[in-house]
């Protein structure tokens, strides 16, 4: 199993990731988010098989987030097909790492779940 790895090269979560991976011998394919920002279908796709809520896919700590105002605009209900398009704006809205594989869609880090998922 190769998993997608998709992430931001400065993010020190993403270093911790890509070390844990390393160190239990999962394979990869890097994917930066920012120059290969995932679609809005990807995204969807993801949210889907990931049975987490579309917030989770936001990074809420990113500068973007807060200066788009997005949480208010989730709260005044905006769609998942709108969500998605705006996710698919920018790689820097979109939490990370995110690690895709056939059976799991992992977003950020969490070593628990890593390990559940991916060994």
């Amino acid at each position: 199993m190769t998993a997608l790895f998709i992430e931001y090269p400065k993010c020190t979560t993403r270093k911790k990731a890509k070390k844990w991976l390393d160190e239990h011998g999962v394979e990869y394919i890097d994917r930066h988010i920012v120059e290969d920002n995932p679609t809005a279908e990807e995204l969807a796709a993801w949210q889907q098989r990931s049975g987490l809520p579309l917030r989770r896919f936001f990074n809420t700590s990113g500068m973007k987030y807060r200066e788009l105002g997005i949480k208010a605009k989730l709260d005044a209900g905006m769609s998942d097909e709108e969500a998605f398009a705006l996710l698919a704006t920018d790689g820097m809205l979109v939490k990370r790492p995110i690690v895709v594989t056939d059976g799991a869609v992992l977003v950020g880090f969490k070593e628990a779940s890593w390990e559940e998922a991916l060994l």
